[in-house]
């Protein structure tokens, strides 16, 4: 298990774009990541007044940040690495995710090719799927 301090170590990210929480099971194939969802995320000002929604394209981020640390986890000297995102496959919506709601995401490599891999990402909110997507990425330097 992973608090926001450790997170902080392991991934580049920062506020406001850091969308993991918490870490709660990892290994060398899959990690398990929450997203706490609060009314006080700056994207809920502009998504949408009054109807506030989290944008699909940051549950999809915050999957990928989860799988980040699940890669950066396997490899030598990670605070000189970085991981970036190249493709994203059969990405799909399933609910609208609202203040409120924690987001656990679901991460296992599906191929690992050396630098370059290939994930499988879900999340779920209370047991039911809100999105998943299958993503391709590449460990670099810094």
């Amino acid at each position: 298990m992973m608090d926001i301090a450790r997170i902080i170590e392991a991934l580049p990210h920062r506020y406001p774009f850091l969308l993991v929480d918490r870490i709660l099971e990892a290994s060398d194939s899959r990690v398990v990541g929450l997203k706490n969802v609060t009314i006080n995320e700056p994207f809920f000002q502009g998504h949408f007044p009054g109807h506030p929604i989290m944008p699909g394209v940051l549950i999809v981020e915050a999957m990928a940040q989860t799988g980040g640390v699940l890669l950066l986890g396997s490899v030598e000297d990670p605070q000189s690495k970085v991981v970036y995102f190249m493709s994203l496959d059969h990405v799909k919506f399933r609910r609208p995710v609202v203040p409120g709601d924690q987001i656990r995401m679901e991460v296992e490599l599906l191929q690992n090719r050396g630098r370059t891999v290939r994930l499988k990402g879900t999340a779920l909110v209370d047991g039911t799927v809100v999105a998943e997507a299958e993503m391709m990425a590449r460990i670099v330097d810094r």
